[in-house]
């Protein structure tokens, strides 16, 4: 479907030659000279690298429809993540690839939502924050407070983090999805 450059808005999808883009943001441009122009910059929804793009006013582009379907992660199986649709019950494998660093703080059983685009997966959407278990870490030491002193943790998804000396084995932490920092117990 085409849509005007007059039309965008942000966090709008756009099919264009290079690749999936998402409007980060957009500013219309009259000069006193010449013809008016949008000034965007979009994310690359596949890569996430973020471009500038100047288009004419009034250029057509291609809108994107995307398809943010709720699914309950389930289990995996060889290099796929398999994912339950919450509404069809249908169960869809993702490849690994697709799903990038998410894999580190997925679990069996959690809750995410996949954007799709021609019934292609496009990554996953993760909350800002999950609570994993620590599953190994050294043992504390009494008395061993040193201030922002950190060791690594191992957490249930096979991911490792650094977190303050007494966190202990069996513990449950708050864990920031966007950066793999440690935030607080759960």
């Amino acid at each position: 479907m085409s849509i005007s450059t007059n039309d965008l808005k942000n966090g709008m999808s756009l099919n264009l030659p290079d690749g999936l883009m998402t409007v980060v943001e957009f500013q219309h441009v009259k000069p006193g000279k010449g013809g008016a122009f949008v000034r965007t910059k979009l994310k690359n929804v596949r890569t996430g690298a973020v471009v500038d793009k100047t288009f004419r006013a009034d250029e057509k582009v291609q809108h994107a429809v995307i398809d943010k379907r709720e699914m309950q992660y389930l289990y995996r199986e060889g290099n796929d993540y398999v994912f339950m649709d919450n509404e069809s019950y249908d169960q869809l494998q993702v490849p690994t690839e697709r799903l990038g660093d998410a894999t580190n703080f997925l679990k069996e059983g959690d809750a995410a939502v996949l954007p799709i685009y021609d019934g292609e997966v496009l990554g996953v959407d993760l909350p800002a924050a999950v609570e994993l278990t620590v599953i190994d870490t050294e043992p504390g030491v009494q008395g061993d407070r040193v201030s922002g002193a950190r060791k690594a943790a191992t957490l249930e998804t096979g991911f490792v983090i650094q977190v303050p000396l007494f966190i202990e084995v069996g513990e449950k932490l708050k864990v920031d999805t966007r950066t793999g920092d440690y935030l607080t117990r759960a």
